[in-house]
């Protein structure tokens, strides 16, 4: 019990550690206002996928109607 919890005091602490660094190529992208087109695209992207997965579904439930 004391090893898993060493494991995720170290995992936590690390994980505190890189988040305080600053990535220059993202400051850059926001003040060229070009982050929106990454964050557009990432969209939808999702968009797609769930668009993908929600008529797959359908296409499931009429082939286990018509069995």
């Amino acid at each position: 019990m004391k090893k898993i919890i060493s494991f995720l005091v170290v995992l936590l602490t690390s994980f505190n550690v890189f988040a305080q660094e600053e990535v220059q190529m993202a400051d850059q992208m926001r003040a060229d206002g070009k982050i929106w087109v990454v964050v557009a695209v990432i969209a939808i992207v999702f968009v797609g996928i769930i668009a993908y997965l929600v008529l797959l579904d359908r296409k499931i439930s009429k082939i286990e109607k018509g069995l």
